[in-house]
């Protein structure tokens, strides 16, 4: 089973590429169970939950199971309970960090018995072990547009779901977050990572990273001479 990572995007027709691999893998692991349908815990915070249910389910066959808390609140664990998938949706990052903050441990038991997690946006983000949940300045230095800094100033890092060992940053191309990931692993707020399109995810297997979808995944590490971008796939 794998880690999804989506970088953002919505629109009413979109085809569904990205969520395609995700729910084949729930259907499989509902299978083992007797299931004929994944049941897929949906976690929203501040967000319209019909949306990401019609969206999965128009995918493919499935019973998404959602969950929408309003900002500031937190989830139990009760909304971990029987189920074949795990779908972290969008919205404002440093409240996803916070509602699901309860739930970090058994999400990491989880996703190692082989739980599919997919992240879109915000869930993207708070998967890895240093989030980079927001922010536009480094010091007084703007890196990217305001609009972008998910209500606040400084850019931020925290400690995240750890799924992955990277930071991903994402609405990359659309967005301009791929400079608030150059410049935090320039200014060693973090050692690197990744920024991801919209309507495009890396999928993190086991040994493996593929990308898939419609866009790019810009990978930025330290170097020697500064900062190297390059992308994993278009």
């Amino acid at each position: 089973m794998s880690i999804h990572l989506v970088g953002g995007g919505w629109a009413e027709d979109y085809d569904g590429e990205v969520y395609v691999d995700f729910i084949a893998e729930a259907s499989a692991r509902a299978a083992v169970s007797g299931r004929t349908r994944a049941r897929i815990a949906v976690l929203l915070v501040g967000a319209d939950g019909d949306d990401y249910a019609r969206l999965l389910a128009r995918v493919a066959p499935c019973e998404p199971v959602v969950t929408a808390v309003a900002e500031g609140e937190l989830f139990t664990s009760t909304v971990l309970s029987d189920i074949d998938g795990l779908f972290i949706g969008g919205g404002l990052t440093p409240a996803y960090l916070d509602a699901v903050a309860p739930l970090v441990d058994e999400i990491r038991m989880l996703v190692a018995d082989s739980l599919p997690y997919i992240g879109f946006s915000a869930g993207a983000a708070i998967a890895a072990d240093t989030a980079v949940i927001g922010g536009w300045k480094i010091g007084d230095i703007p890196v990217c547009a305001e609009s972008a800094g998910e209500d606040l100033e400084d850019v931020t890092v925290a400690q995240g779901l750890g799924l992955v060992d990277l930071a991903i940053d994402v609405h990359a191309a659309q967005w301009g977050t791929l400079s608030r990931l150059v410049a935090a692993t320039e200014a060693g707020l973090i050692d690197g990572g990744i920024a991801i399109d919209e309507y495009t995810a890396l999928i993190v297997g086991d040994d493996s990273l593929r990308v898939v979808g419609a866009g790019s995944v810009w990978q930025v590490n330290q170097h020697d001479d500064g900062v190297l971008v390059s992308t994993l796939g278009a």
